[in-house]
């Protein structure tokens, strides 16, 4: 399949530009690949897929690989992921001959200095501002549309979550491709494809964060039931 072009011919939509309830009930019918590139067409060079190197980032990065050779991916480096998901990193962007683009804040002994020692503990709201929301807010500073791996059987919170809408928190378009994609379609779709994927999901974390703030599940658990665990908090703050 032919890439789009490297730059769009007219000014990137905005807003008032895209229907986003008719594109998205477009996309609605249409598969992952077909809305990524939906993305690729509408917007050429000025999107950005997000990698958290769980389950959906092997997905998300093979397809748009498959589809555009230039297809742009980051990750936010919060300096305490897993090493389970760094080696994911470099495992897919061997593979995939992708070069990861990393997004991170002040480092562990600045936080410490400035808001004091383990914030993930007493106030993880501000920890998550800081070493999430604020590198996520100048990633997408340069772009106008990023794609996640949200899925709507993610959680109770995510289950409306549409495959195309305007992102109010960063001000650009966000698609969600996987947005009706069950468990089992991801890893059928990573077995099929031979994907690399965070071997954390075979000891029992069906989502993966930071180390301080990710836990295993038990059997029966919700998927999103080992984040934040004991804290009403289910969100970082960047979907």
């Amino acid at each position: 399949m032919k890439p789009p072009p490297a730059t769009l011919p007219a000014p990137v939509p905005t807003l008032t530009d895209i229907d986003a309830e008719a594109v998205a009930a477009d996309l609605e019918g249409r598969s992952a690949p077909e809305a990524i590139e939906w993305m690729f067409n509408q917007f050429g060079s000025d999107h950005y897929i997000a990698c958290s190197f769980q389950k959906t980032s092997s997905v998300t990065a093979h397809m748009a690989t498959q589809i555009n050779p230039e297809a742009r991916f980051f990750y936010l480096d919060t300096d305490v992921l897993f090493k389970e998901t760094y080696e994911t990193r470099d495992r897919l962007a061997e593979q995939l001959g992708i070069d990861f683009d990393r997004f991170h804040n002040l480092t562990l002994e600045e936080q410490a200095e400035q808001y004091g020692d383990e914030l993930w503990k007493s106030d993880p709201d501000s920890c998550c501002g800081l070493r999430k929301v604020e590198p996520m807010r100048r990633a997408l500073s340069s772009v106008d549309c990023w794609a996640a791996g949200v899925r709507r059987g993610d959680s109770s919170s995510r289950s409306k979550t549409p495959k195309l809408g305007w992102d109010k928190k960063f001000n650009l378009w966000k698609l969600n491709p996987l947005a009706d994609w069950s468990e089992r379609d991801v890893w059928n779709y990573i077995r099929e494809h031979h994907l690399p994927y965070n071997p954390l999901h075979d000891q029992g974390y069906p989502s993966i964060g930071c180390t301080h703030c990710t836990k295993p599940v038990g059997p029966g658990g919700s998927p999103r039931e080992g984040r934040w665990a004991g804290l009403s908090k289910t969100e970082c703050g960047i979907n």
